[in-house]
């Protein structure tokens, strides 16, 4: 004899999430955010590169420790 498991057509239609969209919707979230900290970031980073290159970028070598 088989026995065949019951589909319940009637839990997806209720609405909620499945795993994939929950973890699709983290990483949205975490990419924002890494998105929006860069953006904050960017002003100071472009400063400390042009006084790195001033200061001799990897040409200067071990003259500044």
């Amino acid at each position: 004899m088989k026995v065949q498991r019951v589909r319940r057509p009637a839990a997806r239609r209720r609405g909620g999430m499945n795993g994939q969209r929950v973890l699709m919707a983290e990483a949205a979230l975490a990419g924002g955010a890494a998105l929006a900290l860069l953006a904050w970031e960017l002003p100071s980073l472009r400063r400390e590169m042009r006084i790195w290159r001033m200061a001799g970028g990897f040409r200067a070598g071990r003259r500044y420790p």
